[in-house]
């Protein structure tokens, strides 16, 4: 009697969900996507079938998959499944679900899956608890994550699970979502009888960013306006309405704010406004903290433009301050005037090689000492000691260029600076061969 009222009740409570919910997979042919997880005879796949899985983290943006692939792994292996939530769960629950396996274990002869939905926000101790009961088989653990796990997850954890990356769902994917969410009677929209325009489903597709719980939802919402208008298409303006806004996937404390930049960086250094300008405001939309932002500029002005465009610094410094002294939304100018001025300027790297060829002549040199004639004179008995003896004075000299020796004993074959042919400093590389031919210095290539 229990049985019939338990079921019953999930019966109603899964009539009352949320069409991502109803719509759930109810086998991996149902799985719309990750074609590198389900193709025929990927390795996730084979896993599954096989009924005997394996811990995993199942790594990929929100509403690709990640909770139905676990469930769908419980089923196929007959085992009870088990869920916590990273957000809520603490040490206590995971001894409690250790206990309960352990129990079905020697009982039943039956294994748990236990599911642990954000495992990245777990501490290290509490997935330090999870350890034992992964390594003696006591349950299989299935962690989900939208983080970079190599960051996020323990080492030792990591070590004891198998790794699946899911991607987000194409346009095409989640068009084809919609679409059988519309046909299916029994769970989906089916009975609304209504129909969605293949511009709307790829706009509803585009909107919301490649997550298939996101539009499935946003679809009920827009079928619901739809039917209460008494129309019996779903229109564009029922799609707006229901999403209100455009679903921006960025999350700043999480990998993206590593990806993004990056791309944001990349984008300036290979001269492409259009690119830059796209992730510069995919971070800003998202949140991010535009003093993060800023300081990439400024980096950036002298790591990737630098004396090809000396100007890019000044640029940069200066929509720095800008933000500081009116901020957002205001600054968006100035970051999109650096932004734009940077991606367009002439690219030289050659301070960051100088660095990294000054850094390698103080270290890997010979001991340094400073030449006689450039010591310092500027106290009594200097002389006396043969300090500044034969310094020659530039400014004395009609070129402002005198040959003497500049650097220490030992280091004076090879240039450290090496100017490039680029922007500003092409007139740089010429004026250092003049310096060169009077300096005795050989060619800096």
């Amino acid at each position: 009697m229990t049985d019939l009222f338990s079921s019953r009740a999930e019966d109603l409570a899964l009539r009352s969900a949320p069409l991502a919910t109803r719509m759930r997979p109810r086998n991996l042919d149902e799985v719309v996507g990750q074609p590198n997880l389900l193709g025929n005879g990927a390795a996730f796949r084979r896993i599954v079938e096989s009924g005997r899985p394996v811990s995993m983290l199942l790594w990929g943006p929100p509403g690709t998959g990640k909770t139905t692939l676990a469930r769908l792994v419980a089923n196929q292996a007959e085992a009870a499944f088990d869920t916590l939530s990273a957000t809520a769960a603490g040490v206590k629950d995971i001894r409690e679900v250790l206990a309960n396996a352990k129990q079905r274990l020697a009982t039943e002869e039956r294994r748990t899956v236990l599911f642990l939905d954000e495992i990245h926000r777990f501490a290290k101790n509490q997935q330090d608890a999870l350890l034992p009961g992964v390594e003696d088989g006591t349950l299989t653990l299935i962690g989900a994550t939208t983080e970079n796990p190599f960051f996020e997850v323990n080492s030792p954890l990591m070590s004891r699970m198998t790794l699946f990356r899911l991607e987000a769902l194409t346009p095409a994917d989640i068009s084809h979502l919609l679409q059988l969410a519309l046909e299916d009677v029994e769970r989906g929209l089916g009975g609304m009888q209504l129909s969605l325009d293949p511009d709307v489903a790829e706009d509803l597709a585009t909107r919301t960013g490649g997550d298939g719980r996101q539009a499935l939802n946003a679809l009920e919402v827009a079928a619901l306006l739809a039917e209460s208008a008494e129309r019996s298409a779903i229109t564009d303006e029922d799609v707006s309405e229901a999403l209100q806004r455009r679903i921006v996937r960025y999350d700043k404390a999480g990998d993206s704010h590593y990806d993004v930049i990056s791309a944001f960086i990349k984008s300036v250094r290979g001269s492409d406004p259009d690119a830059a300008l796209y992730w510069l405001f995919l971070m800003l939309e998202g949140g991010e903290d535009p003093e993060f932002i800023a300081r990439r500029l400024v980096i950036l002005a002298s790591e990737d433009v630098g004396l090809a465009d000396s100007n890019g610094l000044q640029v940069a410094v200066a929509a720095a301050n800008a933000l500081a002294y009116v901020g957002l939304p205001e600054a968006e100018y100035h970051l999109t005037h650096a932004t734009l001025y940077l991606a367009t300027a002439p690219k030289s790297n050659s301070i960051g090689k100088a660095i990294a060829a000054g850094k390698s002549a103080v270290t890997d040199g010979p001991t340094p000492s400073v030449p006689m004639a450039l010591r310092s004179t500027g106290y009594s008995g200097a002389g006396d000691l043969g300090h500044g003896d034969g310094y020659l004075y530039p400014h004395d000299h009609p070129t402002g260029v005198v040959a003497q020796q500049y650097l220490p004993d030992g280091l004076a074959a090879e240039p450290l600076f090496k100017p490039g042919v680029h922007g500003d400093e092409k007139t740089i590389k010429e004026r250092l061969e003049k310096i060169d031919r009077i300096l005795g210095r050989n060619d800096r290539g």
